[in-house]
């Protein structure tokens, strides 16, 4: 009975980690820290887009004057979506009886309701921050934090070449976090079906591992060989980043900022920054002239192409590691069931990850202030690797 129980309790402590309801630990948990929520350039001034995030229905809307809300959804009045309505300056018109809205989610106007004033109607809206070319939200309680946590120095050099990309795959945000906390995928994975810049730098050779908790997430340091040592500063509670090459040898390498925003709790938006030192004329044009070419792909377009053809796309970086990174996350199913897993050794990224998730859950539940994360006071050392394929 005993052992029941306990089983009991293991499997519910599991389920916890991928809910992300507003009424869920994690989910509350989530909606604490900033969150991106689409590409800066998805929506333009005078426009709106419909937009779902942590299971909730959300109107993205830019102003005329170029400043970006978020509000609710649906207009409260019958219901219908609000991103159909139109932009005047920076509020938003619902297009079905012209109720108007700000950026605040109070109602302005109410034309049909001439003697009856606004009666303090108000859809939920929460503050915004453009970053990197991503918008960022806040959609937790009380005073949104300064946007400190999520910045890295590396995506704010001046005259880099950055670009901003975002998948949406279907399933849940926690396999491909924990994926990140798991460098022996990179020895399996990006070397399945053909090798690419990123493989390339990295041999089959399983790492020998180690991670520590610091103030801002934690830090995974992999060791394959002498001199090839991997590095990922990863922040809570769901953004990597990771160095590697870019195209050439000769290129300087790219660092990649990762995030893993739900959707709901079967399908993720992946937004990913790559920003680059910016080099020779010539190099900067062949850098740009690949990600106009390359950076528009989601993997889950190719789905069954990946899942029953093993057909890989015709290309090396951007597209190819995503779709190895797609049916190894993706392969696990919509939901995995972590209660079947046969851990590992290798799997300590993995089991720090879940502790951390778990001590800020409980800390959550019990009403008490969790650990105060904040941005390192130097970007972590990210060392550049021996090609070891190449020699």
């Amino acid at each position: 009975m005993t052992e029941r129980v306990a089983e009991g309790a293991m499997m519910e402590r599991l389920r916890k980690l991928h809910l992300t309801g507003s009424d869920t630990a994690m989910g509350k948990l989530l909606r604490s820290f900033w969150q991106p929520v689409a590409l800066a350039d998805s929506v333009v001034p005078g426009k709106a887009r419909p937009l779902r995030v942590m299971g909730e229905d959300l109107t993205l809307y830019r102003g005329d004057s170029g400043k970006p809300f978020l509000v609710g959804g649906l207009c409260p009045h019958r219901r219908t979506m609000l991103a159909n309505g139109w932009v005047q300056g920076d509020e938003i018109r619902c297009m079905y009886h012209g109720w108007k809205f700000n950026g605040a989610g109070a109602c302005t106007e109410r034309p049909a309701e001439r003697t009856a004033g606004n009666a303090g109607v108000k859809i939920v809206s929460y503050p915004v921050h453009e970053y990197a070319g991503l918008i960022f939200a806040y959609m937790g309680e009380g005073e949104a934090p300064e946007f400190e946590l999520p910045r890295k120095s590396v995506f704010e050099r001046p005259g880099a070449l950055q670009f901003a990309r975002l998948e949406t795959w279907p399933c849940n945000w926690l396999q491909q976090v924990e994926n990140s906390m798991d460098a022996v995928h990179v020895s399996f994975v990006h070397h399945w079906g053909m090798v690419g810049s990123f493989g390339a730098v990295v041999a089959a050779t399983v790492p020998e591992l180690s991670y520590e908790e610091t103030d801002a997430g934690i830090r995974q340091t992999a060791v394959r060989s002498a001199g090839s040592t991997r590095v990922s500063d990863w922040t809570f509670p769901n953004n990597n980043h990771i160095s590697h090459p870019t195209l050439e040898l000769d290129d300087p390498w790219v660092d990649v900022g990762v995030w893993m925003t739900p959707v709901d709790d079967e399908n993720t938006m992946r937004f990913l920054i790559y920003s680059i030192p910016a080099s020779t004329p010539e190099a900067d044009a062949r850098i740009r002239d690949y990600f106009d070419t390359y950076s528009e792909y989601n993997p889950a377009d190719h789905h069954d192409d990946l899942f029953v053809n093993g057909n890989l796309p015709d290309d090396r970086l951007v597209q190819l590691t995503s779709a190895q990174d797609y049916v190894a996350a993706v392969g696990q199913g919509t939901i995995v069931d972590r209660t079947k897993e046969v851990l590992g050794r290798s799997d300590m990224g993995i089991a720090l990850l879940r502790r951390l998730y778990w001590r800020e859950m409980d800390a959550i539940e019990k009403g008490v202030p969790g650990k105060r994360w904040k941005r390192l006071s130097a970007d972590a050392h990210m060392p550049k690797q021996v090609n070891e394929i190449a020699g």
